[in-house]
């Protein structure tokens, strides 16, 4: 089993409570607007980090992460990017990415709004854990926590940080 901390739209802060949260989690996972590599750094002090870049990165940032990152948790096949659209409605470069490969789990971040659903076109799990940094127009922090066990994601948590105030 491997536990994740998934998070995004940080914006060059992490707010204290993430370490928190996460302190039980294996490797802790950024879909992107990262906003400063110092946020990277503290995080890699803390736990593994897997990340992709958003649209508000500096070179430095895009230096770390991709912007699009397929990869492999235990037998369930993922990929994450930051502006990834929503089932349905998928921006054009993720709709090109998904075409090469159907992952079983799509994350991505950019609406800082938190929404996790089945996509029943391509039968993958699509989420996006919403904002946890200070800037950005939504009201409350958010992550989400979840687990791996070979092929199954299991134990779904929001977890809600407080307001962005």
């Amino acid at each position: 089993m491997t536990r994740i901390g998934l998070m995004s739209d940080t914006h060059g802060s992490i707010d204290p409570k993430v370490y928190e949260y996460f302190k039980e989690v294996d490797e802790i996972w950024h879909a992107g607007d990262v906003g400063d590599v110092v946020v990277i750094d503290e995080l890699r002090k803390f736990k593994p980090l897997r990340g992709v870049y958003g649209n508000i990165d500096d070179v430095k940032v895009r230096l770390e992460f991709p912007e699009f990152l397929r990869f492999k948790c235990e037998d369930v096949d993922i990929l994450m990017t930051h502006i990834g659209g929503k089932p349905g409605k998928y921006s054009k470069p993720a709709f090109v990415e998904l075409q090469k490969g159907i992952p079983k789990l799509f994350i991505c971040g950019h609406s800082h709004i938190l929404l996790v659903k089945q996509d029943p076109r391509y039968k993958m799990l699509w989420m996006n854990p919403g904002a946890c940094g200070f800037k950005g127009f939504h009201q409350v922090k958010t992550l989400l926590r979840f687990s791996i066990t070979k092929d199954r994601i299991h134990d779904l948590e929001v977890i809600e940080l407080g307001h962005r105030v």
